[in-house]
């Protein structure tokens, strides 16, 4: 962890949703943000979205403030993003990290495509993102597919 604070990447302040709790919450005040959802109960969402045709994918700024809106949007809390520009193509690949898990991003403006990762646990939404995502990058298409991690059964 030291390593990681260091290089800037670890929070001074931690959110107020970062809440240490116990695998199996028996106490009645306990919360253990999981998500119910149709009978199911579960970690939380992880959506896996396809930008084609997409723009704008080669500028890590526009692409942070895009994926840190798209977080708040969805109800999440950020802790910290990083993203790296790569040449010669001019890709990016970067991560905002959430009290609420993560959204990731690895673009290929040079085929305008990005594959988006989005996954939150809790009381967010992650299907809210995709707006905030379109709206910046313009894709003529998304495939979008999504799975339930961590079902309880």
């Amino acid at each position: 962890m030291n390593a990681l604070a260091q290089l800037g990447m670890v929070s001074d302040s931690p959110s107020n949703n970062q809440i240490s709790t116990a695998s199996s919450c028996e106490d009645a005040d306990c919360k253990d943000y999981f998500v119910e959802k149709d009978g199911m109960k579960f970690a939380g969402m992880h959506l896996l979205v396809d930008l084609w045709d997409a723009k704008n994918l080669g500028d890590p700024a526009v692409i942070d403030r895009t994926l840190c809106e798209a977080a708040v949007t969805a109800g999440a809390t950020i802790l910290h993003s990083h993203f790296h520009h790569f040449t010669p193509n001019g890709g990016v690949s970067g991560v905002v990290v959430l009290a609420e898990s993560h959204i990731s991003i690895h673009t290929w403006p040079e085929r305008g495509f990005a594959a988006v990762d989005i996954f939150m646990c809790g009381a967010c939404d992650p299907h809210l993102a995709i707006p905030v995502l379109q709206r910046t990058f313009q894709a003529a298409r998304i495939d979008l597919d999504e799975q339930r991690r961590g079902r309880v059964f």
